[in-house]
């Protein structure tokens, strides 16, 4: 994470806020949330449900004030019953919260690869105690929503890599022996994320990095015409990984891991695994 607020940048970000906000309140109860990015000094609200004012919009929180500001600062869900009248919180930002009509509020941190990433919040229009129960299912939804961030900026850096992995491929630049394993590491773990990705957008870039780290395009033939799953299911046999390995790196059944490496090795012509992904390598369809 950078030392700057974690913008929401990408739309997928947002909707899975957005989502995760829709869900604290189904389980909490709760007739608002909203909430947004955050880095270790301050954060901004840009995501909302519920809300029947702009009051809230675009409010930047500063590190140790108020409610959420403090859960920035210790990284500890918190809750006040009345949010104007509380004590052990700093009171900034008491008119937007009064203008939003805001008495109960809870404030829950999400942890995005190892630091708060952003922060969620509940709130209620009547002065309320907030139960640890409460308190609890928010920060399952917050621990939900850290790890979706997490994965999603870990593919970001993974994509990174391959990508100027890929450019120097295209630039003629083969990497020493020890390099190139790597390369084909980072092709057979973006094909395999390839197949959890929900973002459309995200798939088809991970989809045209692991075309470009296979460097080449397919002869005409039988080969051209290996399926994608032949394809993720030949990348991670490439890599050592026995059926059942596969088969739990793509969410796949092991009889349909088999299924699909006898269907490429009778395109390819072969008939062993190691033969197999030769003839792969060799029509440029794995690097």
């Amino acid at each position: 994470m950078s030392t700057r607020t974690h913008q929401l940048r990408a739309p997928a970000e947002r909707l899975a806020v957005r989502a995760a906000l829709s869900r604290l309140r189904r389980v909490t109860g709760v007739p608002v949330a909203f909430g947004g990015g955050a880095g270790p000094r301050e954060m901004r609200l840009s995501e909302f449900s519920g809300t029947v004012t702009d009051a809230l919009t675009g409010l930047r929180i500063v590190s140790g004030t108020g409610l959420g500001g403090k859960v920035l600062a210790t990284g500890r869900a918190d809750a006040v019953a009345d949010y104007v009248a509380a004590r052990g919180i700093t009171h900034e930002y008491d008119r937007p919260v009064a203008a939003e009509g805001l008495r109960a509020i809870l404030a829950v941190p999400v942890v995005v690869c190892g630091e708060v990433g952003a922060v969620l919040y509940g709130g209620l229009r009547a002065p309320l105690t907030v139960g640890a129960k409460v308190l609890d299912a928010a920060l399952t939804v917050a621990n939900g929503l850290g790890v979706e961030l997490s994965a999603r900026l870990e593919v970001e850096r993974r994509l990174a890599e391959a990508e100027a992995a890929a450019a120097a491929r295209a630039a003629g630049q083969r990497p020493e022996a020890r390099a190139w394993e790597d390369v084909r590491a980072a092709h057979a773990e973006l094909r395999s994320i390839a197949c959890g990705v929900a973002d459309p957008a995200l798939r088809a870039r991970l989809q045209e990095v692991c075309d470009r780290l296979a460097g080449s395009s397919p002869a005409p033939g039988p080969a051209a015409r290996l399926s994608p799953r032949e394809l993720d299911v030949l990348a991670q046999v490439a890599m050592g990984c026995t059926n059942a390995e596969t088969a739990r790196r793509l969410g796949l059944l092991h009889e349909t891991v088999k299924s699909y490496l006898r269907s490429a090795m009778r395109k390819l012509g072969t008939h062993t695994r190691t033969e197999t992904v030769a003839a792969a390598r060799r029509t440029g369809l794995l690097p």
